[in-house]
């Protein structure tokens, strides 16, 4: 999808479209999980993998969430304990070790993975001695496979050239930077200061180790953020240049997560003014060569990302886009989030329940969701929106045979016209296309498909869109 085209964002176009709504790393959201659905379920859907063919030699997506952070960024939803007791790592990882095995039991040995990717959190609060351990822990349950995406979370503050180092020695090849913004005023009003030269010195470092693939994540609608600051910020990161850029809309829920009730809600910008936002940062992305790979993603046009989504090959998860085969994912660590088959889980969300259901050697699954015949269809259909930009009724109809799409979406398709009028997508008789304005608001368009949004209230959980 081309970002040649910059329309006009309305007054009234922002106001219609300025609502919640989820960022479908998964249909159903996260939300639709269910307490009913606990370990029984989790191990039935382990044992269909494991006894069935196809499935059991398709690689896995491994991911690894390591919930302890040194300081506390106050704009941070994550799931994260604060401390600086390293100590509390090295018990981490005998638990992780358990969970593992309990894969292992039920899987078997040496199942192949083709990503695998350590979130939190902050991985790097581990120290070189213990990553290692972990990264031991993992190569001896399972195969890391030649060309597979690995990748980590990196806290600036956390590492130096021989921490990165030691990390392309264990097998990572992508590194996620966290610099969200690079003006001195925002990062003291969040709560994470990082010098910009301190960034720079540790992207040059890891482009002359090796590592395949640099990601920046940026954050606008912070507080002290202004369209004039940003940009500041924007052309840093134009100098920075890294492969990937992960652009994210903050948004502000105090009365879900603790932190941000540090944040003054007076200093926040206005939706408008996050609207420029996001329009200037798509403005120099283009400028800078990079390819708009869909909503918050961007990528070099040498980058396997933006190679993916040229080629019709992106796909969507719980890290985002990927370039990864839609494939079974197993998380692992408190609170991570997996799917097997037709089923996602959960783990419990607090160290104490994650420790206590490990001590007695059970899975720590406390909810999920088995998806129904409807949410396979409706997940097929949101993906092909919010990875491809279009969708073609014969492909739908192709791979659920039970189906006629005109007919069985006949009321979204009638929903949809409302937006075709608006310039958000194109309709014929044989698909969806999302416009170059759409993508504006792709999870607006994608929100049509998704049954569990018919009334406004299902919608005050999310994020807002813009």
């Amino acid at each position: 999808m081309s970002l040649n085209h910059h329309p006009a964002l309305t007054p009234e176009l922002l106001t219609r479209y300025d609502v919640p709504g989820p960022r479908y790393t998964s249909y159903p959201t996260a939300d639709r999980f269910v307490e009913t659905f606990g370990e029984p379920d989790y191990m039935a859907a382990l044992e269909q993998r494991h006894n069935s063919r196809p499935a059991h030699a398709l690689p896995l997506s491994l991911y690894v969430h390591v919930p302890f952070c040194e300081s506390l960024c106050y704009y941070c939803a994550c799931n994260k304990i604060i401390t600086k007791h390293k100590e509390r790592g090295i018990e981490y990882l005998a638990y992780l070790q358990r969970e593992i095995d309990l894969h292992v039991a039920r899987l078997g040995a040496g199942q192949a993975i083709s990503q695998l990717h350590f979130g939190g959190g902050t991985p790097t609060f581990l120290d070189d001695e213990h990553l290692t351990r972990l990264m031991d822990m993992i190569r001896k349950a399972f195969t890391l496979v030649p060309g597979g995406e690995y990748s980590i979370e990196v806290d600036p503050r956390t590492v130096d050239v021989a921490r990165l180092k030691t990390l392309h020695a264990l097998g990572f090849n992508r590194l996620s930077f966290g610099v969200q913004d690079f003006d001195p005023q925002v990062q003291k009003a969040v709560h994470r200061i990082q010098p910009a030269d301190q960034v720079f010195a540790l992207a040059r470092a890891a482009r002359e180790i090796g590592f395949d693939s640099i990601n920046a994540d940026l954050i606008y609608g912070l507080p002290m953020q202004s369209a004039a600051s940003f940009a500041r910020t924007l052309e840093q990161i134009r100098e920075l240049r890294p492969d990937r850029i992960a652009l994210y809309a903050y948004a502000h829920l105090p009365e879900r997560f603790k932190p941000q009730r540090r944040i003054d809600a007076y200093t926040l910008p206005t939706g408008a003014e996050k609207v420029q936002m996001l329009a200037q940062s798509l403005k120099a992305f283009e400028e800078a060569g990079y390819v708009y790979v869909g909503m918050d993603h961007f990528a070099l046009p040498g980058d396997a990302l933006a190679i993916a989504k040229q080629q019709g090959r992106l796909h969507r998860n719980f890290q985002g886009y990927s370039t990864q085969p839609d494939c079974d994912l197993i998380g692992l660590g408190v609170s991570a989030i997996g799917r097997i088959g037709a089923t996602y889980s959960q783990n419990a969300k607090t160290l104490e329940a994650y420790y206590d259901a490990l001590e007695r050697g059970h899975f720590p699954v406390v909810r999920g969701l088995t998806l129904s015949s409807d949410d396979l269809v409706r997940r097929s259909v949101i993906m092909a929106i919010m990875c491809q930009g279009e969708l073609w009724f014969e492909s739908v109809e192709r791979a659920y045979p039970t189906i006629r799409f005109r007919e069985y979406f006949a009321r979204e398709l009638e929903m949809l016209q409302e937006k075709e009028r608006e310039g958000m997508v194109q309709l014929t008789d044989q698909g969806i296309t999302v416009t170059g304005q759409g993508w504006y608001f792709v999870r607006g368009i994608a929100m049509v498909f998704d049954k569990y949004l018919q009334d406004a209230r299902s919608r005050t959980k999310f994020s807002k869109i813009i």
